[in-house]
């Protein structure tokens, strides 16, 4: 059982709750690709994987107007969301996790680059709005990721201790916030292998929520016995 004192569980939302990779990086392509910018797998991972707005905007649209670099971002956006109306699944073992974490009373938070409609989209697609004690959203901060002050802003918005906490991240930006706020975190494997998001930062990695040594992990932690 996992422990709930000062105590929670943070979780980053694109490719950690739910695969939405391939969905962003056909969004990308569909919008920037007229603007002389394409993208493959490798550059989506280096360029664009967990990365808040504004960068993406400051690195890629740097010659635009300033309304312009907006209008294009939210033409993004927009293309995202519908490519994602089309259904999503939760990862492999997730709605379990978040099971046990319920009935242990263990505050959970989703800390998030992407924008709030894509973060609401994403939760409500799920059915899993209702876990999250809070929603924060980089962009709405003075730095997003890899800054820590998104999960900085969690364990506020928890009342958690870092040292108590396990944050979830699927890119080397996540990581990178997670690990430099103090709160161990497990690297899910989704797009990255365990060997790049371990020395990004990561605790420990997965496949899946499911893991036997996953759990184990998040129960130490969380008791203080890690």
């Amino acid at each position: 059982m996992f422990s709930r004192d000062n105590a929670a569980l943070l979780f980053d939302i694109d490719g950690t709750l739910v695969d939405t990779d391939r969905l962003h990086l056909e969004a990308f392509n569909r919008v920037f690709g007229p603007l002389g910018q394409t993208f493959d797998a490798a550059r989506f991972r280096a360029e664009l994987q967990g990365f808040s707005m504004t960068s993406i905007m400051d690195r890629l649209l740097g010659n635009e107007p300033e309304p312009r670099r907006h209008e294009i971002m939210a033409e993004k956006e927009a293309t995202f969301r519908r490519l994602a109306e089309k259904g999503l699944e939760p990862m492999p073992g997730l709605l379990a996790l978040l099971d046990r974490a319920d009935e242990a009373g263990l505050p959970m938070a989703a800390v998030t680059n992407a924008p709030r409609l894509n973060a609401d989209l994403i939760l409500d697609a799920l059915g899993i709005r209702h876990r999250f004690t809070a929603i924060v959203i980089g962009d709405e901060l003075a730095h997003g990721k890899p800054h820590p002050l998104p999960y900085l802003e969690g364990l506020r918005l928890t009342g958690a201790r870092p040292d108590l906490s396990v944050a979830f991240e699927d890119s080397i930006s996540g990581v990178t916030s997670a690990s430099t706020a103090g709160i161990a975190t497990v690297g899910i494997m989704t797009s990255l292998t365990g060997q790049r998001l371990l020395a990004a930062g990561a605790t420990t990695v997965a496949q899946s929520y499911a893991e036997p040594a996953l759990l184990a992990f998040i129960a130490a932690t969380t008791a203080g016995s890690r």
